[in-house]
């Protein structure tokens, strides 16, 4: 079920064969000493490779393959069938070496070359449990792309700039991947995880590098500890490798940031696809981190498109989920009626790996607690290439706009979403006119980011930061030069003005619980399973199409729908991406997987970064 892309993940079946033949089965960690591996938890790309699972950890691994191996030439009225029948791939009622090579192809593993270009998270794993490469081999091999390609002007172009993508890395990653590395050679594969480089946002607490927020203000804000959902992270055994740049406190999508600058000074993020262009915003540090190789998967938050830009501009998989899926304790607010965080990667089978790691309940945020009962075993369960099939997928003309681009790729993307089985239905009249006027409510920055702002400082702020208020961060001239005004006027936001916009009675609060009812009994009245539209233009937005999802505080799921084209006219940008995005029901994170899996196989429209390749 899981698409790989030119490598088998697993052990040859001529190998097992031949093992077979000596009475011998050889270990797939890389380990020279033979280990017994403690019971793996957690759900390891469901189904295609747990379906064939014999001993109940979830995985196929070495001792699946022995106990067929030991059950060679067992049959239906065998006493112990009912221990290897899931091994009976071809149904023949045998457990024959055919069958052993069937259940071998399910490990993941993989002792041919490996590149780091473009790897997955299944691409990593089985090279690490081949012992091809290790985690520690992984973390140096992403600093060494960062330390060559992030601060250093690549294009030619005259007007070609430096990525600038991350403002801090580990010190103390290597140590962490050594740790992975011994915890793989004692325990095999714990999770998904294990090892995988991941970079983070910088408004992400970690107890190992300072939050910025992207402000110089903030430069000294070494936190005591942990974001729940990077603590989340580093449970699963992920490595934190960097604080990826980001729009000062994530206010605005051109991704601009001042720390570590001199005060009055600020530098701007780029795409690696058109380094002239900015990487969008706000988490444009993760895109542009994550596009280009300088990180395995990567992290961003989203107020009003923040995950969802970044991916459009760089051709990468962003999942703005349900508002209260996942914590936003230690994560530095800019309106918490709408934040959120959530994963950006090269692929969906990546984003759906990353996000089983950082959901849960947490107390220090009691939204979460909405999310009980409702949460998978696996969001990789609905990694189903014919996901689209018999499905209803709903639209509105004027969410597609008149790009030239975006029409185009619409067209395109209509057509393979109906060759996948999907009814396309167009929304007209009343109902069309419901998601224009959702969208036309405004974001909640204005009103809440001081209250909230004030909230994390108390909370989280390092008692080393000065500039701990809005007033005082404009009293120390260390920030972007161009967001006076705009810090000048949140602080001028009286509580009272908070309470009437975003109390429990304000008037924006009321409206994202109706819009997201509203929209809820329009899809489930045309028994539609998503509603999409393009995440924006070419380096640019579509309308008002971002703030569909956070202004009902539903779900949404960006993939690549293509990029430019001569045919789009004499100004079209080459190489820029434009996305397409699926919306969906309240928590319903896993329909919207499967729908953007099944597009993203259709199609495959990611590119690499022709400016980033392989390092010398």
């Amino acid at each position: 079920m899981i698409s790989r892309r030119v490598r088998q993940t697993a052990i040859a079946a001529t190998g097992i064969i031949s093992m077979l033949a000596v009475g011998t089965l050889a270990a797939a960690p890389a380990s020279a000493d033979p280990v017994v591996a403690e019971p793996a938890t957690g759900v390891f790309l469901a189904p295609y490779y747990t379906e064939l699972d014999l001993t109940g950890d979830d995985q196929v691994a070495d001792d699946d393959l022995q106990l067929l191996a030991d059950s060679l030439g067992a049959t239906s009225s065998s006493p112990e069938w009912a221990s290897v029948q899931t091994g009976d791939v071809d149904a023949d009622g045998t457990i024959t070496v055919t069958d052993i090579a069937a259940v071998s192809s399910r490990i993941i593993y993989d002792d041919g070359p490996f590149d780091i270009v473009e790897a997955s998270t299944i691409d990593m794993q089985a090279a690490m449990n081949a012992g091809v490469t290790t985690s520690v081999a992984l973390t140096q091999e992403y600093f060494d792309r960062i330390a060559a390609y992030d601060k250093a002007k690549i294009d030619p172009a005259q007007n070609g700039r430096a990525l600038n993508s991350i403002i801090t890395t580990s010190t103390v990653a290597l140590e962490a991947a050594a740790a992975a590395d011994a915890m793989r050679a004692e325990q095999g594969m714990t999770s998904m995880l294990l090892g995988i480089p991941i970079a983070v946002k910088d408004n992400y607490d970690t107890a190992d590098m300072v939050t910025t927020g992207g402000c110089g203000c903030w430069d000294a804000n070494q936190t005591s500890d942990d974001a729940f959902m990077v603590k989340s992270l580093r449970d699963a055994g992920a490595i934190i490798l960097a604080k990826a740049s980001l729009d000062e406190f994530a206010f605005g999508f051109a991704s601009e940031y001042s720390s570590f600058q001199p005060a009055g000074t600020s530098t701007l993020v780029a795409s690696p696809y058109v380094t002239s262009r900015t990487a969008g915003g706000s988490s444009g540090g993760t895109g542009a981190a994550i596009a280009a190789n300088l990180a395995g998967i990567g992290f961003g938050t989203d107020t009003g498109g923040s995950i969802r830009i970044p991916s459009t501009y760089n051709q990468l998989v962003g999942i703005r989920p349900t508002v209260g899926l996942t914590s936003r304790d230690g994560i530095i607010p800019l309106a918490l009626s709408q934040d959120t965080g959530g994963p950006i990667a090269r692929s969906v089978s990546d984003a759906a790996v990353a996000l089983d790691a950082v959901v849960g309940v947490d107390p220090n945020d009691a939204i979460t607690a909405e999310q009980t009962g409702l949460v998978p075993d696996s969001y990789t369960e609905y990694l189903d290439p014919t996901a689209l099939a018999g499905t209803r997928i709903g639209f509105s003309a004027s969410m597609i706009g008149a790009n030239a681009t975006d029409v185009r790729l619409w067209a395109a993307a209509k057509a393979t979403l109906e060759a996948q089985g999907a009814t396309v239905v167009e929304l007209t009249g009343a109902d069309a006119a419901l998601l224009t006027t959702v969208m036309g409510e405004g974001s909640g920055s204005t009103n809440e980011f001081k209250h909230d702002l004030a909230i994390y400082a108390q909370n989280h702020l390092s008692p080393a930061v000065t500039a701990r208020s809005l007033t005082q961060i404009v009293d120390s001239g260390t920030f972007v030069p161009s967001r006076k005004s705009t810090y000048v006027q949140r602080e001028a936001v009286t509580e009272q003005t908070y309470q009437n916009w975003a109390g429990p009675t304000g008037t924006h609060t009321t409206f994202i619980a109706n819009a997201s009812t509203n929209v809820t009994a329009l899809m489930d009245s045309l028994d539609l399973d998503s509603i999409v539209y393009p995440s924006g233009t070419p380096y640019g937005t579509n309308g008002n199409n971002m703030r569909l999802s956070p202004n009902t505080g539903m779900p949404a799921v960006t993939v690549p729908m293509g990029q430019t084209s001569t045919d789009d006219g004499p100004n079209a940008i080459p190489n820029a991406g434009v996305n397409l995005e699926f919306l969906g029901h309240n928590y319903d994170e896993g329909t919207l997987i499967g729908l953007a899996y099944a597009f993203e196989q259709a199609t495959h429209y990611r590119t690499t970064p022709a400016l980033y390749p392989d390092l010398p």
